[in-house]
């Protein structure tokens, strides 16, 4: 990242990263975009198009979020982080980025505050823009229930209807890790909500 602002700042980037179009919907690499959701809906806002992503400004106990869902599709997402870090001004500490976990359990939710890109285009793409992988990142994990070479078709694949009904409780979790990541702290957060 070629700025970074150090001032203490009561905005955040919250960056669900996924793949724009229907054809991506409800996918598995697109969990974050699921999360997206499912938190502006609790925090009763929706998103709106803007530069390089589905923007929507959530506000939870007196911080301001602003949260994208990027529009570059999952390879290029560090274009749209990059751009809205920079736009806001905001801190690396602020920034949390939430994406699919191939080497975790399907809905096993793991939040660490560095960490390579561990194969994950999104992750790699976001730690080349900012030139850093001291972020904070909310990985939910997918499963990998593939057959060898097939991990494509997996990624892409749609979740059926009764793994959504499972996943629901999950998707709640990760989107109380986000707030409590923003009222909280990422140190509180992942005491609090890591290996549960």
């Amino acid at each position: 990242m070629k700025a970074f602002f150090y001032f203490c700042s009561m905005k955040y980037l919250i960056a669900c990263l996924g793949n724009i179009g229907a054809e991506y919907a409800n996918t598995r690499h697109n969990i974050g975009f699921m999360v997206a959701d499912h938190l502006a809906k609790e925090l009763g806002n929706s998103f709106s198009l803007s530069r390089l992503a589905f923007v929507s400004e959530m506000k939870y106990k007196g911080r301001q979020m602003i949260v994208i869902k990027p529009t570059t599709y999952m390879n290029l997402s560090g274009k749209a982080v990059i751009y809205w870090a920079t736009m806001e001004k905001l801190p690396l500490e602020n920034i949390l980025v939430v994406c699919d976990d191939l080497a975790l359990p399907a809905g096993t939710l793991r939040m660490r505050k560095k960490g390579s890109d561990g194969g994950h285009n999104g992750l790699k793409s976001v730690i080349e823009s900012l030139g850093t992988s001291d972020f904070c990142r909310l990985r939910f994990g997918i499963g990998n229930d593939f057959n060898k070479g097939q991990q494509i078709d997996y990624v892409i694949g749609k979740w059926d209807q009764a793994e959504i009904n499972e996943l629901q409780p999950r998707i709640q979790t990760a989107a109380d890790i986000i707030k409590s990541f923003v009222a909280i702290g990422p140190d509180l957060t992942m005491n609090q909500f890591n290996n549960k």
